[in-house]
């Protein structure tokens, strides 16, 4: 058994590493500050869910407090940290860089420090399948060329994989850095298109297309990517490691099978495209087989069922999630 540090559970894919974790015997310390970057109803209810589990203990912490969140590691041990906290979403990083580099650069800096202090050897650390740019062939290899972000939030991310890499060579700490390749699935971020779509169709609210709706996206199914993150508690020296469906998928096709899953037609609003979006991605996977024994097992249909079904049973609450721009 071994005891992890949790940063962001409360978050979308915390929530389901956490319930993996878990679930395997291990024990858990969560930690979140359950900040309003999107509305904090849904990191409360993933927080019920995991506070009714064996194993699972919750801090209120901010990882880019250095003082707050040395007071957790001042109440217990751990085996291995998997850093889950970040400010993410291209469109808002645009709006507001500052918050993403406090977050995504000096917080996971801190844990990073936190670590060599107390003799932490095994650090994961969740990245971006946004690094890749526009430049780069697809699919997406993890050593391709990161040096040309489109967003802040792709720079904060490749600012903090660079730093893990210089703690690997001082310190000789164990890290696996992961590339999650557009991540859904139950509970999901109201920021991305799938919770959007599923709301904004059962609702009867106008379905904001940004572009032509042909950009493609490699989505990902939480539990696949929670599979894969647990995996890479192994020793693995220093290594990327892309997390990705492998089948990229237009966004006008997701759309279409939301509505045919709910039996109703969406009401489309066309926006200009946003100018730090990539326009398609996809994941080579082979390091992902290779050093974790990963693939994935869910297919997107399966995974659209299974938010259709989420959002139909926590409908009285989930229809008021505010899913807008601002």
């Amino acid at each position: 058994m071994t005891q992890v540090l949790l940063t962001g559970a409360a978050g979308f894919i915390g929530f389901h590493v956490a319930n993996h974790l878990l679930g395997l015997g291990h024990q858990v310390v969560g930690v979140d500050n359950l900040n309003d970057a999107y509305d904090v109803r849904l990191k409360l209810w993933r927080l019920d869910q995991l506070n009714k589990r064996d194993g699972f203990i919750y801090f209120r912490s901010d990882i880019s407090d250095l003082v707050s969140i040395s007071k957790v590691w001042k109440e217990t041990n751990f085996d291995a940290v998997i850093n889950l906290a970040a400010r993410a979403g291209v469109r808002q990083s645009v709006k507001d860089p500052w918050v993403y580099f406090e977050t995504n650069v000096t917080g996971m800096l801190n844990l990073l420090s936190l670590c060599v202090k107390n003799g932490v050897e095994k650090f994961v650390q969740a990245s971006t399948s946004s690094l890749y740019g526009a430049h780069t062939p697809r699919p997406f290899k993890e050593d391709a060329d990161i040096s040309r972000p489109l967003s802040p939030y792709a720079a904060s991310k490749g600012a903090s994989e660079m730093i893990c890499h210089s703690f690997h060579h001082m310190h000789g700490m164990d890290v696996s850095l992961l590339r999650y390749f557009t991540v859904f699935g139950p509970a999901g971020r109201p920021d991305m298109s799938i919770f959007r779509f599923i709301q904004w169709v059962a609702e009867d609210l106008p379905v904001i297309i940004y572009g032509d709706g042909e950009q493609e996206r490699d989505f990902t199914f939480v539990e696949d990517i929670a599979r894969g993150t647990v995996s890479a508690l192994r020793s693995v020296g220093y290594e990327v490691i892309n997390l990705g469906g492998d089948r990229p998928v237009k966004l006008m096709e997701v759309l279409r099978k939301i509505e045919a899953l709910l039996g109703k037609s969406a009401k489309i609003e066309w926006h200009d495209s946003a100018p730090a979006d990539v326009r398609a991605t996809w994941a080579d996977i082979t390091k992902a087989g290779s050093i974790l024994g990963w693939e994935p097992q869910v297919s997107l249909d399966q995974g659209l069922e299974a938010c259709v079904e989420w959002y139909q049973k926590e409908r009285a609450w989930a229809n008021q999630v505010d899913t807008s721009d601002d």
